[in-house]
């Protein structure tokens, strides 16, 4: 075996193979078309704000967050830190975003969300809310309450991060 792939741990006698499955029944490519869909709905708005799905992410992630460590951000952005790091340049150099060294360790670097960039999320912000709100169309609030509760315990199953 290459040193370089992970050991493939063989699945249970009890658990069914994907073609019984099926992918129509199956979570997690359920989840990719879903968030594959909805990214692509955002597509040309974010063009049109000079924005790609990193620096959207790192957006709105920094609207809730201010002031997170890059590592921080990567994770709740949902975004590779190679590709994040070239994100925040250009962020940088659109004035959407600051650096600061983190006061407790001065290597550390904090990221924090500048006016211009608030004004820019709160531009995309409806077209991402609509997205959202198209996802639950015709599901009830207990459902989705219910749905969200679930997705929140998945995470917690499959994170490495307390956050």
């Amino acid at each position: 075996m290459n040193r370089h792939q992970p050991e493939l741990q063989s699945i249970e006698a009890n658990e069914p193979e994907l073609a019984e499955i099926g992918l129509p029944n199956f979570a997690p490519y359920l989840m990719n078309r879903i968030m594959g869909r909805y990214n692509a709905d955002l597509r040309d708005q974010l063009a049109a704000l000079g924005l790609s799905t990193p620096k959207m992410r790192a957006l709105a992630v920094l609207s809730v967050h201010d002031g997170m460590l890059i590592g921080e951000l990567a994770v709740l952005a949902v975004v590779e830190q190679s590709t994040l790091s070239r994100a925040l340049d250009q962020l940088m150099a659109e004035d959407l975003i600051r650096r600061e060294p983190d006061a407790e360790d001065s290597r550390a670097i904090r990221i924090f969300i500048s006016p211009e960039g608030r004004k820019t999320f709160e531009r995309l912000w409806p077209t991402m809310a609509r997205a959202h709100a198209q996802m639950f169309d015709g599901i009830s609030e207990k459902e989705r309450a219910a749905f969200v509760a679930m997705l929140k315990k998945m995470l917690a199953n499959v994170r490495h991060h307390d956050f």
